[in-house]
């Protein structure tokens, strides 16, 4: 097929979703051109491995005083903050000049940043990724989030976000998400359910497995993005609720936190002498290596959670919260470790940094578990499908209506 990719930012490593879709489509024979905004911030760093990839690589700058706009403009609006973020005409006019040069079979549009960006191109047969549903997380927000700021955003944008996520199937073709917790809330809010369908996050299997670096048996990693309040929410946790346990037990074990941007709370926990904060790093796959065990005791959030299906792949014997789990099929006990309060995660922690037999099972189960569950190919092959059924859906609107113009005729 011939697809026009629209992302709100430019596919990378960090935005690993996109990333990999436009990789394993390019791989599976697919003539992907990439259509992205660059926001404020966005580094591009995979660009020229995306450029090898593609058909063509399209990137249109996005200016803060733009975003800004954006935001202010939708405030009296019922479009979401969210969604209005990426309101770009720059981008509008390109995306109208491809389809003009080249018939594309249909479109892809990437997350809510994104749903505007498919405005400029509705005689396309559109396939939405939604990725979560955001109406979701924002109401865990609301719950959960440690910030009142997070919990003001929320509570800003939650009410027109349903009411646009409850018409996603009345805008696009078909909807993809990254769970079944996320596909049952949109169809909640008013989808269609015969067009909303679930494709898992993958893993690049070749990239993130197990290195010949010796672990080190009283070191523990936790990943991601840490200027995320979902991060931050789970570090302040993990130092303040958990690891407490684990060093009044085993005081020289030491506590990696890993991802760029921490915020100024995730980086006060650098002062302890046995947590480390590294902020940004080039290659998460060293820290994931060497660590005995990784953590992620997210209190709340919505679709999968990548950072336990790349410490998986590396053969690292995860410990989590239900949250951190509950979009993937992995049994407790057998791929991962499941701790529903701090003593609990504190006491898988102790338990498997006192028997490394335990960490060598639990890591190659793991690994087999997201060898047989995530690959990137069969999500690329579940989205040509969707991509099929769009363009079906538009043929048999187009022949309907053909047949109801020559009825009312005759």
């Amino acid at each position: 097929m011939r697809l026009l990719f629209l992302s709100p930012y430019v596919p990378s490593l960090i935005r690993v979703r996109p990333y990999n879709f436009v990789r394993a489509l390019s791989r599976r024979g697919n003539q992907v051109t990439l259509l992205a905004l660059q926001p404020p911030g966005d580094a591009a760093e995979a660009l020229s491995e995306l450029q090898t990839l593609c058909e063509m690589v399209e990137v249109v700058p996005h200016p803060r005083l733009q975003t800004l706009i954006n935001g202010l403009q939708a405030l009296p609006s019922s479009m979401p903050l969210q969604a209005a973020y990426s309101r770009s005409t720059a981008l509008a006019a390109r995306a109208r000049r491809l389809a003009a040069q080249a018939r594309y079979d249909a479109v892809h549009i990437e997350h809510l940043r994104g749903a505007v960006l498919a405005e400029a191109l509705p005689h396309l047969p559109a396939v939405f990724d939604s990725v979560d549903s955001i109406s979701l997380l924002f109401s865990k927000v609301l719950q959960d989030a440690p910030s009142l700021k997070s919990r003001l955003m929320a509570w800003l944008d939650l009410g027109r976000t349903r009411r646009f996520e409850g018409a996603l199937t009345q805008r696009f073709d078909q909807v993809t998400v990254t769970s079944d917790a996320d596909r049952r809330a949109l169809i909640e809010l008013g989808c269609d359910d015969a067009r909303v369908t679930v494709i898992p996050n993958g893993v690049d299997l070749d990239y993130f497995s197990p290195l010949p670096t010796p672990r080190d048996p009283l070191r523990i990693v936790f990943t991601g993005k840490m200027s995320y309040h979902a991060n931050v929410a789970a570090a302040e946790d993990l130092v303040n609720a958990i690891m407490p346990r684990v060093w009044a037990e085993m005081p020289n074990v030491h506590l990696d936190i890993v991802g760029k941007d921490p915020s100024p709370t995730v980086q006060a926990f650098s002062e302890r002498p046995q947590v480390t904060v590294t902020g940004f790093v080039l290659d998460m796959r060293p820290y994931l290596a060497r660590a005995a065990i990784a953590v992620s005791p997210v209190r709340y959030g919505v679709g999968i959670q990548n950072k336990v299906l790349e410490a998986m792949a590396m053969r690292t014997p995860v410990v989590c919260s239900p949250q951190a789990c509950s979009a993937l099929q992995a049994r407790h006990g057998d791929e991962l470790l499941v701790g529903e309060t701090p003593e609990a995660i504190a006491r898988h922690l102790l338990d498997l940094l006192r028997s490394p037999q335990q960490r060598e099972r639990l890591g190659e189960s793991g690994r087999r578990y997201v060898e047989t569950h995530h690959s990137w190919d069969s999500a690329a092959a579940a989205l040509e499908r969707l991509y099929q059924a769009a363009i079906n859906r538009r043929q048999q609107t187009a022949a309907s209506q053909v047949m109801t113009l020559g009825e009312r005729r005759g």
